[in-house]
């Protein structure tokens, strides 16, 4: 997309939702600036409505994605999926609650921007994802309920519950499932659709300053307020918000993805995504994901790895749990073991997973002064920023409405 065009999407807040649109937008003189902190899934989003919703924005981020120097978001699977994901950790009622309302409004969105501009453009494209089970999922009790929600949400399309798929799709027929059932999802280049956002916001106006924000935020609000010239903070840094919100329920989740190339030479194209979630019966510990998902139309990432509380990034290619979690991939898909390795054949990364929550809401903690915090946090989303970013950032601007009327906590979360 050319930077001429990128301004004709644009975002609108009706309800609770974050509608897409596409033409003319009427130029809005901004009211307020907005500080942004954090540059990946999650802030961009945000950035992206607060521009649209007529706020002056700056993102100040100590990386942006690129190529030679991935972030977070980019070595995310980036499936769309209904809460929780196979690759999540999000069970806490409110949690799931608050992020089936937001990961519907993404999915609309996405949809609507495959719809508007080429898949070429932003990288975001609508493949089948098929879900398969070693056991009956009416032997499944949370599973079978996940099924029917998403049985039940008419915009999901495609659904169906097929014990059979299994017969359909170049899967081991030895594999061990007995139960399937699939729905279109957005599936996302991160590469491709976080250069796109990035983009996109600055052709909408945002202001974009590479500079790393170290300390808890509410101690240095007034400070940062002054220093950006901004009305408000909006905290979308992640894994960082154990610093920057004071907040020690933050805690990584380690992933990571093999990547090969899907063109067909040395094994059957995959052109859909093959999941196998974890099964309670095997133990917490249990190593049984199966993630399999074409990225774009040339490159396959093999997945299936959740390491809570593991803070470091010393995985390679050759450590112990990526072949076997290569080799459970092998097995799901013969041929799969001679797959060409893509040139970046590795990637890993640290989820931002809280252990309660979800976390968007306001600060609730009164600054030094007494007086009451302008900081708005999203963060937390774990293995989910992409699917739930289009409602996490409807909510973000809710509460930022919220606080220009009144300044008090009368409500401080949704």
């Amino acid at each position: 997309m050319t930077s001429s065009s990128q301004p004709q999407v644009y975002l609108t807040r009706e309800g609770t939702e974050l509608i897409l649109n596409y033409g003319p937008k009427t130029p809005v003189a901004p009211s307020s600036r907005i500080l942004v902190v954090g540059g990946g899934v999650t802030g961009l989003t945000t950035a992206w409505a607060l521009l649209d919703a007529g706020y002056a924005v700056t993102v100040v981020s100590e990386k942006w994605a690129s190529l030679e120097d991935r972030i977070t978001s980019q070595i995310a699977g980036a499936l769309w999926e209904w809460p929780p994901a196979v690759c999540g950790k999000h069970t806490n009622l409110i949690s799931l609650d608050n992020s089936k309302r937001w990961c519907m409004t993404t999915y609309r969105g996405l949809d609507k921007l495959m719809h508007t501009l080429s898949a070429q453009e932003h990288g975001v494209r609508m493949r089948m994802a098929n879900f398969f089970f070693e056991q009956s999922i009416h032997k499944m009790s949370g599973q079978l309920e996940k099924m029917n929600e998403i049985a039940a949400v008419h915009d999901i399309q495609g659904f169906k519950h097929d014990p059979t798929l299994v017969k359909t799709h170049a899967v081991n027929q030895d594999a061990g499932v007995v139960d399937s059932y699939r729905h279109l999802a957005p599936v996302i280049d991160t590469d491709q659709y976080l250069g796109w956002l990035r983009s996109t916001v600055i052709a909408k106006g945002g202001k974009l300053i590479t500079a790393r924000i170290n300390g808890d935020l509410l101690q240095q609000e007034d400070r940062l307020l002054a220093k950006y010239g901004a009305q408000a903070i909006v905290n979308a840094t992640g894994l960082g918000a154990y610093e920057t919100a004071a907040d020690h329920s933050v805690v990584p989740l380690r992933g990571a993805l093999v990547r090969v190339i899907n063109d067909g030479k040395r094994f059957p194209i995959v052109k859909e995504a093959l999941c196998v979630s974890h099964d309670d019966t095997h133990g917490a510990e249990a190593e049984d994901i199966v993630f399999i998902v074409p990225r774009n139309d040339r490159t396959l990432i093999l997945g299936g790895l959740v390491q809570p509380h593991v803070h470091t990034l010393d995985l390679t290619i050759d450590s112990p749990e990526i072949i076997r979690m290569r080799d459970r991939c092998n097995k799901f898909v013969p041929g799969l073991e001679n797959a060409e390795l893509d040139p970046v054949p590795f990637v890993q990364g640290l989820r931002p997973f809280r252990d309660t929550n979800v976390r968007v809401d306001r600060e609730q903690r009164l600054k030094s002064d007494g007086t009451h915090s302008r900081i708005v946090h999203s963060y937390g989303q774990g293995g989910s920023g992409f699917t739930l970013s289009f409602g996490c950032a409807a909510d973000v601007l809710e509460l930022l409405s919220e606080l220009e009327k009144s300044p008090y906590l009368e409500r401080a979360s949704l």
